[in-house]
Formats: structure tokens, C-alpha cells, sequence
């Protein structure tokens, strides 16, 4: 099983120095993909609106250009988002951003997108959020098109482009793999029409994780595609939002069993998140770095 790391944006707080240590190192244990997650702002509770999942004052980088900064000091490590939420934001500049990055990283770019929850970070972006879906659809074909063709003629519901180019294109222009966050049925059903991947939330029911499988491949099949081409990629615990599961990475044998069972679950990719680590009492970069160590040894023994 393959793994990926979602970078935690703490990191910052010991200086860039140490942001490109962990990069580094991330990437020298031997793990095979670095990703980073997007939130631009985060909202504060008000009259009108409930608290984020998230604190307010959490420190979150943004996602390309952290993934910029690592990209110059790696060599092999996948680079990625997991997820940007493509929607808060200008698609043709996505394109141009994502295409750069997978320029000069010499095609080690994946891009995960996702539409999303917070309403207000759309607000401050000044973002419709009632329509994200649908624009979220849009903007993948919009993107594709600018990878892969030498002259772009768009005409799309919420896009147009008349007689454009885009250079230079990605490494593997039109190819450059796009990967879907969410579990909602359209969520998935947008995976089977247009991902090349899924990635999913930490499934703890088998059973669930099998049917959520079986309609993205269903929804595949329809479109005719082939559904095994489809990658799939499983967080190992979700964000914490507890004291339980801000201990999860510091139980060894827990994190092993469930990495185990997202092998069986069909998952071909395993995904840690550092900031996790972090909260479970790695707290500090080189401490963050022997807790990745310790992890990686334990599930490339048990998940090969």
C-alpha cells in the first residue's frame, strides 16, 4: 500500500527552515506522496452561523505554495492536495498554478479537489457556495481542456474561454491526474464520471466502504470508463476533534491495524495527517520526523 502525508501547516511556527526539513524528511523515510489541505480563511461563529469545525485562529499555509516551497527541495515525492476546494476559486488560474508546479517539479503533481462546507469562506472569497457542485463539474472539464488543448473553446455554463492557449502544459498535459474528495452521492458519483481517484474519509465500517466503492464504479461503468483505473485513497483517522483522536498516532499497534484494514477494504493508498501527530504529542518538527519514522516502518512492514 502506498502513503501519503498531509503536511501539517504547524510546522511554520519553528521558521521555513523547518518546513523544508520536514519536507525533506518526509520524503527520505520513504514515503510516497506529500499532500496539503486548503482552507484560505477560516470564519468565526456569529449570531447567524455556527462555529467551524475548526478553530478560527488555526494556522493553515496556503496549499500550492507550500506544495511550491516543498517541490524545490525534493526530488521524487508526489505533491499534492488533498483537498483543494476548487470551487472558492478561478479555474483557469488553477490550471495555470497546478500546470507550473507539475513543470518544475518534473510531473510529480496530483490534484485532489472537493467543493467544501464552510459557506462563509466562499462568502469572503466572494463565491456563490449555493452552486459549487455544479461549477465544481464545470471547472474540471475547463481545467482538462487547458492542460491538454493547444487552442481552448469553452462555452460552459459558468466559464467561457474564446480562443485561448495555456503554456506550458503539465508534464503529462491532459493526463495530470485530478482525484475527488467527499462521500455524498453526488460526491461519488462525480468520482465515477470524472476522477481518476477518490479520496475518501477514515471508513471504519467495511461494509460501507464496499458500497460507496461499488457506486463509484457503477457510476464509472455508466460513463464508460473503466472503473478499476479508478485510484482509491483512505485517511487512516479522520481530522481530530477530540482528545480521543488526537491520540490516535500515538498508539502504534492501533494505527497498524487500521492501516490493515484499509488495505482490505480495496484501498490501494493509505493517508496520515501530520497535524494529527502533531496533537498526539510529536510536538515539535524533529519530533513530528521520528513519529513519521516509527509510522512508515510499521505500516510498509504490515501493508507492504
Amino acid at each position: 500500500m502506498k502513503l501519503s502525508v498531509e503536511f501539517p501547516s504547524v510546522a511554520y511556527r519553528e521558521g521555513p527552515e523547518a518546513v523544508v526539513r520536514l519536507a525533506k524528511a518526509i520524503e527520505d523515510i520513504g514515503y510516497d506522496q506529500l499532500d496539503m489541505f486548503d482552507h484560505v480563511v477560516m470564519g468565526y461563529p456569529t449570531e447567524t452561523r455556527a462555529a467551524p469545525i475548526y478553530p478560527p485562529q488555526m494556522p493553515i499555509m496556503e496549499a500550492l505554495m507550500v506544495l511550491a516551497f516543498a517541490a524545490a527541495v525534493t526530488d521524487r515525492i508526489g505533491l499534492g492536495t488533498e483537498v483543494l476546494v476548487l470551487p472558492q476559486r478561478q479555474p483557469v488560474l488553477v490550471a495555470k498554478q497546478v500546470s507550473t508546479l507539475d513543470t518544475l517539479s518534473n510531473g510529480r503533481v496530483r490534484l485532489g479537489v472537493g467543493v467544501g462546507w464552510q459557506e462563509s469562506e466562499y462568502d469572503a472569497l466572494e463565491e456563490n457556495f449555493a452552486n459549487r457542485g455544479k461549477r465544481m463539474d464545470e471547472a474540471i472539464h475547463l481545467i482538462r481542456a487547458y492542460w491538454g488543448d493547444e487552442r481552448i473553446d469553452f462555452a460552459g455554463e459558468f466559464y467561457t474561454s474564446n480562443a485561448m492557449a495555456m503554456e506550458p502544459k503539465p508534464e503529462r498535459k491532459g493526463n495530470l491526474p485530478i482525484w475527488i474528495g467527499g462521500t455524498s452521492a453526488r460526491a461519488l458519483r462525480r468520482v465515477g464520471e470524472l476522477g481518476d481517484g477518490w479520496l475518501a474519509t477514515a471508513f471504519i465500517n467495511p461494509e460501507k466502504a464496499a458500497a460507496a466503492i461499488a457506486t463509484i464504479r457503477a457510476h464509472a461503468e455508466a460513463a464508460g470508463r473503466d472503473p478499476e483505473a479508478i485510484g482509491l485513497q483512505q485517511m487512516l483517522d479522520v481530522p481530530p476533534r477530540d482528545d480521543s483522536g488526537k491520540g490516535f498516532y500515538a498508539d502504534l499497534d492501533q494505527v497498524e491495524a487500521r492501516a490493515v484494514a484499509v488495505k482490505e477494504m480495496g484501498f490501494e493508498w493509505g493517508s496520515l495527517n501530520a497535524t494529527a501527530i502533531f496533537q498526539s504529542g510529536a510536538r515539535s518538527v524533529n519530533a513530528m520526523i521520528d513519529a513519521l519514522g516509527a509510522l512508515h516502518d510499521r505500516l510498509r512492514a504490515a501493508t507492504g
